[in-house]
């Protein structure tokens, strides 16, 4: 159970991993509204995407469909913060499969996470 000092410390949080932890370490116990505020403060203080990744890579290992918006929130932060792409290629093959090259045009026309990062990663692709 996460207790309100804990949630006062992680909103110091100086960089997303703090929140990381939290989350990995009580998802048992998280309610979505809180999960939300989590995802909120690590998109606030993770200013290079790799906590996001991470945690995006984990929920989705978790319960892909249960934490899916979550995840997408998580991706989508994750692109706008990885500007060197450290992380994005981790993100395609956790998420997407290891598959994902052969099945880009498909991924692309139905999420648009999948596009983003594909469209970065290989910015001379015809997708």
């Amino acid at each position: 159970m996460i207790e309100p000092t804990d949630t006062d410390k992680l909103r110091r949080d100086p960089d997303g991993l703090l929140t990381y932890e939290c989350i990995a370490n009580h998802i048992e116990s998280i309610d979505q509204a809180h999960l939300e505020e989590l995802v909120d403060n690590m998109i606030s203080v993770d200013l290079t995407g790799q906590f996001l990744a991470s945690a995006a890579r984990y929920l989705h290992a978790i319960d892909a469909e249960g934490y899916e918006n979550v995840v997408n929130r998580l991706v989508a932060a994750t692109i706008d913060k990885d500007r060197e792409h450290r992380y994005l290629p981790d993100v395609l093959n956790s998420i997407y499969g290891p598959d994902y090259h052969s099945r880009a045009a498909e991924l692309s026309a139905s999420d648009n996470n999948f596009r983003r990062i594909y469209k970065r990663l290989y910015p001379n692709s015809v997708i």
